[in-house]
């Protein structure tokens, strides 16, 4: 098994730590603890994404999208622009660790990536509360796939007999993909709501 990407994923988390630390101190007050978290969550994304491309899939673009929840997280607590900032970062560093830059895992992460995280947000707008992130999730899962499968035609495949042949098996991998992603996601936003709680309520010391 190639541990290559591996040892860039913790080479370049490693490099991102300490340049964080080395810039907190120059930047706005406000805004540091949401740079530094936004950061660290772009380092999870770019850690996920490669440990992911050690694990050997049936078809080569496809992939458990683990990376996502970091996505999802990032949008539900900062935003659109940092939820693009991270998806970004994590396709373009992530396709430089792996060795897959500009070739067709680049160009089908990086257009999946984007929709999905496009699409989730403006569902979050539309719906609010109606969708949890286990619905936002199984939405930007299935975006991510049919995106996916429209490039992979249109650059790749050009067999319209393939894609309808593997979409199925692909929608519905992506599905069950999507639904532990929210699940994780719908914890861990939890998790970090109630340490905000505990956070406020604690007693300033004496």
């Amino acid at each position: 098994m190639n541990t290559a990407p591996l040892i860039w994923a913790v080479f370049i988390l490693n490099v991102m730590s300490s340049l964080i630390k080395e810039k907190l101190p120059e930047m706005d007050e406000q805004r540091r603890p949401e740079i530094f978290h936004i950061a660290l969550l772009s380092a999870y994304a770019i850690g996920i994404h490669s440990i992911e491309a050690l694990i050997p899939t049936p078809i080569p673009w496809l992939r458990f999208g683990f990376a996502n929840i970091v996505t999802l997280t990032t949008l539900l607590l900062y935003g659109l622009k940092a939820g693009l900032t991270v998806t970004l970062i994590r396709v373009f560093v992530g396709s430089l660790i792996t060795g897959t830059f500009l070739g067709p895992a680049f160009v089908l992460s990086l257009s999946g990536g984007v929709s999905s995280t496009l699409i989730m947000w403006v569902a979050k707008i539309l719906f609010g509360r109606l969708l949890s992130p286990i619905g936002l999730s199984l939405i930007g899962a299935l975006i991510h796939n049919i995106v996916q499968l429209f490039f992979a035609y249109l650059f790749f495949v050009r067999r319209i007999e393939a894609i309808i042949f593997i979409s199925p098996l692909i929608i519905l991998f992506g599905t069950m993909a999507g639904a532990f992603n929210g699940i994780i996601t719908s914890l861990v936003i939890k998790k970090i709501q109630e340490t905000r709680e505990a956070e406020k309520i604690e007693p300033a010391p004496s």
